[in-house]
């Protein structure tokens, strides 16, 4: 062998000499690395892993809780023992100090799914939807209103208007703390679209005269039944409420056709104006009570009292019944309704009737003024 090429083969022998001892400590730094718990965090510490993280991902959450040193170093170490990829979801409640070992051991093995049963009552806005599931640790309200809100994520559902109001089915979930709000609001809007799809099939002479004779849709079926929902806390009542409505939307000789319900008057004063972007001048008085100035107010979109028949969308999420009530009204020719004070209301079939019945039962007997209903 020539002196050059033996110079060569010597450098190689060095070099690789070199690279194997700088593989042993890198080796040696991780096995060890693995067994010290060397994190600055101490007790309880809790941790979000996100779905569809990886290891480097996960490195940094542990890095920025303080249960880890050296993040590449444990990405490194997880990519040895081949549990890069087998890191699970979840929301982890561990306690340090802890080693990397024992964190990965921990991460590859997952965290029980630690479900919240959570009740939606029926007739609440999506404000109050939010807040609930706020309150229940699921989602935050505002991540959960941002999307309910957005167009383009109501329009990924194949749902109409500009907000999931009306789609957010009120019934008992288990649902997971920490949750994305659209796996959440998802799984109400299912819940909705199997109910209604149970009922529509069950009923299909009442549906088809809704869609016939009213000319409904989806939609229209789901904006009635919410107002039927914030109108009567009487489940036996809601057939009638519902026929009293379709009644004055359907008899010609109730003119003009205005459903006349404050509960679309207090939704278009103050749960519309943040996804609409604007607000009445009537409605930016708002003090929580309905006056004058909102029963004749043209500009709020909602008011059922200046503009003729449906709102332009839900003003709740109705729940079972009042959606059951739109494929069953009870056939009556009541048009007209007054709480009784009760709970309960007493209907009539004329203007002289219900005046008569508002007189008894909301002005204690004292005559109305000549002009008033």
């Amino acid at each position: 062998m020539t002196s050059p090429r033996r110079r060569a083969f010597q450098v190689f022998l060095i070099t690789a000499a070199l690279g194997l001892l700088g593989v042993g400590w890198l080796v040696h730094k991780i096995t060890s690395f693995a067994d010290r718990a060397t994190g600055s965090a101490s007790g309880t510490v809790e941790v979000e892993i996100p779905r569809g993280s990886g290891a480097q991902k996960v490195a940094e959450l542990l890095g920025e809780a303080g249960l880890i040193e050296r993040p590449a170093f444990f990405r490194l170490y997880a990519g040895q023992r081949g549990a890069a990829s087998r890191f699970r979801p979840g929301h982890y409640k561990i306690q340090a100090p802890i080693t990397p070992r024992q964190l990965v051991d921990l991460i590859v093995k997952g965290v029980a799914d630690e479900l919240v049963a959570v009740t939606i009552p029926e007739g609440k806005n999506m404000i109050e939807v939010a807040e609930i599931l706020d309150a229940a640790g699921i989602a935050s309200k505002a991540e959960l209103l941002a999307q309910a809100m957005d167009p383009i994520f109501v329009k990924s559902l194949d749902l109409p208007g500009r907000s999931l109001e009306g789609y957010l089915f009120p019934d008992t979930y288990k649902l997971r703390p920490h949750s994305q709000p659209s796996r959440v609001l998802v799984a109400l809007v299912r819940r909705h679209r199997q109910v209604f799809d149970e009922l529509r099939a069950a009923n299909p002479t009442g549906a088809n005269y809704l869609k016939s004779k009213l000319k409904f849709d989806d939609a229209a079926v789901i904006t009635l039944a919410s107002i039927v929902e914030k109108e009567t806390g009487q489940p036996e009542e809601r057939p009638r409420i519902a026929q009293v409505f379709i009644n004055r939307l359907v008899k010609s000789s109730f003119k003009p056709k205005l459903l006349q319900t404050d509960p679309t008057i207090v939704y278009g004063c103050t749960v519309a104006p943040q996804f609409l972007g604007a607000t009445s001048p009537a409605c930016e008085k708002w003090d929580g009570r309905i006056h004058r100035i909102h029963l004749e107010d043209p500009a709020n979109p909602y008011n059922t009292y200046t503009h003729e028949g449906l709102p332009p969308g839900p003003i709740a999420n109705p729940g079972r019944a009042a959606l059951a009530a739109m494929f069953r009204p009870d056939g009556t020719n009541y048009l007209y309704f007054v709480a009784k004070n009760d709970g309960t209301h007493q209907f009539s079939a004329t203007i002289a009737d219900h005046e008569a019945a508002v007189v008894k039962y909301q002005r204690g007997g004292k005559a109305m003024a000549k002009g008033s209903e």
